[in-house]
C-alpha cells in the first residue's frame, strides 16, 4: 500500500509540473501550439481544466482554472498520504 501511495504522489507531482509548463506557455502568445511537445501539454491538461472553466464565472482574460486544480493537487497530496498510513 505504501508503494501505491508513493508512486500515486509521484504522478500527481508530475502532474503539477506539466500543469505549471502549460501555465507558463501562456505567457508566450508566438508559441507554435502545432509542436508535439506543446500539443501534449494541451492534451494531457484540457480535460481536467476545461470541466472547471466551465464552472468559474467568466473574469474576462485571466483564467483561474489552472490556481483551482493547483490547490485540489495539493489537498490531495496532503490527504492521500493521510488516509492510507
Amino acid at each position: 500500500m505504501v508503494l501505491f501511495v508513493d508512486v500515486l504522489l509521484t504522478i500527481l507531482e508530475l502532474y503539477k509540473l506539466v500543469l505549471l509548463a502549460r501555465v507558463l506557455l501562456t505567457w508566450f502568445p508566438n508559441v507554435d501550439r502545432s509542436n508535439p511537445i506543446i500539443q501534449f501539454l494541451y492534451d494531457i491538461t484540457e480535460p481536467v481544466l476545461r470541466p472547471i472553466r466551465d464552472m468559474l464565472p467568466q473574469t474576462g482574460m485571466i483564467d483561474f482554472s489552472p490556481i483551482v486544480v493547483f490547490l485540489v493537487l495539493q489537498v490531495l497530496t496532503v490527504v492521500i498520504p493521510a488516509t492510507f498510513r
